[in-house]
Parts: C-alpha cells; structure tokens; sequence
C-alpha cells in the first residue's frame, strides 16, 4: 500500500494494490477510484485533498497479516 500526497495539486493518492487498471470510477467531483480487470480496487484519488480531508493529521499503521 502506498500513500502520496501531492502538496502543488492538492491530491491525496492512495494505492492499495499494483497492477493493470482497467477502468476508472468517478465517485463524486473530486474522487476517482481505479479498479482491475476483476473489479478490485486498486487506488483512490482524493483531489482538493486539503480542503476535503485533515492531511495533517495523515497517520500510517502496520497491519500484522
């Protein structure tokens, strides 16, 4: 999983797998969603990032599998 914020466009990039994306969702004006071929998420793009979420407050937790 990866996580980028880009400060210059005010996007918040969330990948949650790699992999071929076959089609992108438009969830609302400013959130995208891209699937694969099997219709897994693959990311999320979050634009307006600060004025729609608290990217200061963007913590990153390890999950044991």
């Amino acid at each position: 999983m990866k996580v980028q914020y880009f400060e210059d466009t005010d996007t918040l990039y969330i990948e949650f797998r790699g992999g071929d994306v076959v089609e992108t969702r438009d969830l609302d004006e400013y959130t995208l969603m891209d699937l694969d071929e099997t219709g897994n998420v693959c990311a999320i793009t979050f634009e307006n990032a600060s004025k729609r979420t608290d990217i200061s407050q963007l913590h990153v937790e390890g999950i044991a599998a």
